[in-house]
Formats: C-alpha cells, sequence, structure tokens
C-alpha cells in the first residue's frame, strides 16, 4: 500500500492528501484544497471531478479513500455533497483505484481514539502522526485523516487474514 488518497468531498471545497505508506511508516506526500467557485452545480461537478484526474494521473496512488455522506438538517445540502462525492469517485475509479468509504465517525475514531473528537483534535494528530510543521486547511486535514484511517483499517484486516486459527483443545 505504497501511495494512498484521502479525499474529503465537499461542493465548495473539496480537500485531497496523499500519504506513502511503508510498513508502519506514514509520510507526507502533499494535500490541498480544490475550490469551486459560485455557479451552476454541474460546472462545480466537473472542476472537482479535473483535478482529481489529474491528481491521481500525477500522483498514481494506488488505493483511495473517501469520507460518507453526512446527512444533517439540510437535505440539499447532503444532495450536493452526495453528487461532489460521486464526481470524487469517478475521478479515482477512471484510472482503476479501489475507492473505500469511511463515516467521519470512523476517521475521527482511528486517527484520535476518539468518534466524537473535535476538528481542531483531528488537525492536531494528523500534524503529529505526519510530522507536519505547516497550518493545514481544515479540509485538507480531514482528508489526510480520511487516508491514515483508511491505512490504519487496512493493515487491522491485513493482519486479522493473516492470524493464525487457535483450537479450544487443551495443550499438554
Amino acid at each position: 500500500m505504497p501511495l494512498v488518497l484521502g479525499i474529503d468531498p465537499g461542493s465548495r471545497i473539496t480537500g485531497f492528501g496523499l500519504i506513502d505508506v511503508e510498513g508502519n511508516r506514514l509520510s507526507f506526500v502533499e494535500c490541498g484544497c480544490i475550490r469551486t467557485e459560485k455557479g451552476p452545480l454541474p460546472l462545480r461537478l466537473q472542476k472537482i471531478f479535473n483535478q482529481l484526474s489529474h491528481l491521481v494521473e500525477t500522483h498514481q496512488p494506488s488505493q483511495a479513500a473517501i469520507e460518507q455522506v453526512f446527512v444533517g438538517r439540510n437535505s440539499a445540502s447532503a444532495l450536493k455533497l452526495g453528487q461532489a462525492r460521486g464526481a470524487a469517485i469517478v475521478a479515482c475509479l477512471k484510472s482503476n483505484l479501489e475507492v473505500s468509504e469511511y463515516s467521519a465517525r470512523q476517521v475521527k475514531l482511528a486517527v484520535v481514539g476518539t468518534g466524537a473528537a473535535r476538528k481542531g483534535q483531528v488537525q492536531h494528530m494528523v500534524k503529529a502522526l505526519l510530522g507536519i510543521s505547516d497550518t493545514l486547511a481544515e479540509d485538507a486535514a480531514d482528508a489526510l485523516a480520511v487516508a491514515i484511517c483508511h491505512t490504519n483499517t487496512r493493515k487491522s484486516l491485513d493482519n486479522l487474514a493473516g492470524a493464525k486459527s487457535f483450537s479450544r483443545r487443551r495443550l499438554r
């Protein structure tokens, strides 16, 4: 799992983060935000798709992870967010990337240790885990957190798959 792309989707701001994984070591590669101007939603979705497609073509990550939609009170916002997620997912699938999805709670739990962590706590832990001293944009930090969550989840699943089966018989 050498290079992982994390995505925090949004119709106005989509965060992205790339990390390199070697064993238990995570290294920061790049992060940023795709900011769309006011205007028709289809044009904003096209910008998200095009910029993520370019990012994937340039860096060629082996896997991608994206945050799932959180449905709050505003259903119109949830629909726009879902469409932004769709544009991001298709940009990854265009290059045959495997895409995994994680809830915000799963991401916070994996990075901070509690699913109820605040944004500032997530930013702080992302910077600490990746050795970043610069200030991170909130959406970029969230995208890096998604990538970290993915690597931790994958390692746990790989460890479980490689676990030896144990017998209930008594040892003599």
